[in-house]
């Protein structure tokens, strides 16, 4: 018997290199502020040419830019929202605010509500979000559309002259029986979220049967390693991923027939 060591196949190709940039320099957004000119300006002040690549850039200034915020003060709780507010110790005005952006509510309990919201993704409070908002007791609430959204942006760029890129919308979401958050895609233009590699080999030479990345998602966790919250980094600049494809959020949604947990 040979006492040779048995050998692993090497992969035959290696990735190029990532690279990932924060873009600096966007001011704080307003409603009506043209979103596509000041990342135009902020990437001219750096020198940066986001061509051939990924623009990863976060909710809530998409969200401020479309005026998807409401002042609490403009609110008037609903009884069902007093009632969830005084058992889980809320402010009744967000959860009426919650209640509103929710197609249902999955989960509650300990002062958390788990929300379903129209667009199908299942998160805390529905997105509605109070901190890093324009002005105090100010809510900001998630895109109508947030392809509609990533697309307007990117056309917005390509007509100044930021031409062959991607944008991904991202969100900090939390994740079942895990700790911590984790950014993940919202919506997205340019690149299809999903990377469907069933039928191929892995490096052992194995055909996969069920392998469907997804790539809009990494792209958001990257990118959420340079946007530091206390740091006004909106934005990040990624190069180096292969893309290809459309496609926005609802391919990333399970379907409820396929959820084991529904």
């Amino acid at each position: 018997m040979s006492d040779a060591p048995i050998s692993s196949p090497v992969p035959s190709s290696v990735p190029p290199p990532i690279r990932m940039t924060a873009l600096a320099g966007i001011p704080a957004v307003n409603a009506g502020d043209d979103l596509a000119q000041l990342v135009h300006a902020a990437a001219s002040a750096s020198g940066l040419s986001l061509t051939e690549g990924i623009l990863v850039v976060c909710q809530k200034i998409i969200s401020k830019a479309e005026g998807r915020t409401i002042a609490l003060a403009d609110v008037e709780p609903s009884a069902e929202a007093r009632r969830i507010a005084e058992e889980d110790g809320k402010d009744p005005r967000h959860v009426e605010i919650v209640l509103g952006e929710s197609a249902r509510i999955v989960r509650r309990g300990r002062g958390v509500m788990i929300c379903e919201t129209p667009h199908g993704m299942v998160c805390a409070n529905a997105g509605v979000d109070l901190s890093n908002t324009p002005g105090s007791d100010v809510a900001v609430l998630l895109p109508v559309d947030s392809d509609a959204s990533a697309a307007r942006l990117r056309d917005g760029l390509g007509a100044l002259g930021h031409t062959d890129i991607a944008v991904v919308v991202s969100d900090t979401f939390g994740r079942p029986w895990r700790e911590g958050l984790v950014d993940v895609c919202i919506g997205s233009a340019g690149i299809a979220p999903i990377a469907d590699i069933r039928g191929s080999q892995d490096w052992m030479g194995r055909e996969l049967q069920v392998t469907t990345m997804a790539t809009v998602d990494q792209l958001a966790a990257a990118a959420g390693l340079l946007m530091i919250k206390d740091a006004g980094i909106p934005a990040v600049f990624v190069e180096g991923v292969p893309r290809s494809g459309d496609g926005g959020l609802a391919e990333l949604l399970r379907d409820p027939k396929e959820d084991l947990f529904r």
